[in-house]
């Protein structure tokens, strides 16, 4: 099994309704008592202060890997609609599928996506062009290249290859006062960020950690003019797009890698690392950390990030081969998951690889959790 390791990183089948594969996580009761004294009265938590989980999330759907091989899952993402689901990693294929149809289908046995493109490298990133209405997706490569695919016919219209040849970790997109700016994060050390409308034209080259990998890009989803880069330096900086001279700020907290960076919203970002922790930052407020989030597994790999914004939803994924749903309010989870059946002798080495949140409904929550094993599972629920 091939890995996306990130400690190294530089200085089709459907099976619906299968609630029995979910492992929920277990609360403390809200009775306490006080040891002080023996005879002393149960003390009544504050209800608000325990976590909990306020979605009643199932296992929906499964997509088997139908490789033999490698086929870990670098990357899943929902198009604007929120309607097409795409995936990317190492089996060098962009799968996408209708979203509708994997929840609606009660055949075990489904192996076709809707779509399939064969990639010339392995892919870490994905994201679908703003402007085009889900029809062309964005990918980043393991040789260093951003290559944009048109879906429905399945071939590539443009190619970037401006990072020498180093990995690409990272890929996103914005639209910005009316115009559309991409950029990308490496293994070379530099953010670069270009004008797909016009030929992939360079616009801006960026170091923000004095060579160091770039682990993640997230433009502000919001329209703002922040950019948000995780980083091998251990830190997490945030630039304005229209100045990237220097960093409006630099987010240090975090021990070890800093691999994903997100928007939860214009004020407020999560941070992600190998260090095992997740950081919530008012940005607002200099660099301030609101909360530390720890219960998931990640000492190695590149596990996925994702933040509900309507929901108040932070997802990673874990080594241990579990889905951690945190509500941005508590620092410990909510909901916990196993993807697919445990191994019996023991020796499991599956972890979660990657993980997407559906943006667009508010009073249902669907979520796309990929696996080192290139299966790819979808919870969905309402609020409870």
């Amino acid at each position: 099994m091939e890995a996306l390791f990130c400690s190294e990183i530089p200085n089709n089948n459907i099976r619906s309704s299968i609630n029995d594969l979910s492992s929920t996580y277990t609360w403390p009761m809200i009775m306490t008592s006080s040891s002080s004294s023996s005879s002393s009265s149960p003390t009544i938590m504050n209800i608000e202060n325990i976590p909990r989980c306020d979605w009643d999330l199932s296992l929906s759907a499964v997509v088997s890997s139908a490789s033999t091989g490698s086929d870990a899952i670098g990357a899943i993402e929902f198009d604007p609609t929120g309607e097409i689901i795409a995936t990317g990693g190492i089996a060098r294929k962009i799968r996408s599928y209708r979203l509708s149809s994997l929840l609606e289908s009660r055949d075990d046995h489904v192996t076709a996506s809707e779509s399939c493109i064969c990639t010339p490298a392995k892919l870490s990133s994905l994201k679908w062009r703003p402007d085009l209405s889900g029809r062309v997706i964005g990918s980043g490569d393991y040789d260093g290249v951003v290559t944009e695919y048109d879906v429905e016919k399945q071939v590539p219209v443009s190619e970037r290859d401006e990072h020498g040849g180093r990995r690409i970790w990272s890929v996103d997109y914005t639209l910005y006062n009316g115009s559309l700016i991409g950029a990308s994060g490496s293994d070379d050390g530099t953010v670069q960020m270009w004008d797909p409308r016009n030929g992939g034209t360079l616009e801006e080259t960026v170091r923000p950690g004095g060579g160091a990998a770039i682990c993640s890009v997230e433009f502000d989803p919001f329209g703002g003019s922040s950019l948000a880069v995780g980083c091998a330096d251990r830190n997490a900086y945030v630039y304005d797009i229209r100045r990237l001279v220097e960093p409006l700020l630099v987010l240090d907290g975090h021990t070890k890698t800093v691999t994903y960076a997100r928007f939860m919203d214009s004020h407020t970002i999560v941070t992600g690392s190998t260090d095992g922790s997740l950081k919530q930052w008012d940005i607002d407020n200099g660099r301030r950390v609101v909360r530390t989030y720890r219960g998931h597994v990640n000492s190695r790999n590149f596990v996925g990030l994702s933040v509900w914004r309507h929901g108040g939803l932070v997802v990673s994924g874990s080594e241990n081969n579990q889905v951690f749903v945190y509500d941005k309010r508590w620092e410990e989870p909510v909901w916990v998951c196993g993807l697919g059946q445990p191994d019996r002798f023991g020796a499991d080495r599956r972890f979660v690889s990657s993980v997407c949140l559906r943006q667009v409904d508010e009073d249902w929550c669907t979520l796309a959790a990929g696996g080192s094993d290139g299966a790819l599972e979808i919870f969905s629920g309402k609020r409870s």
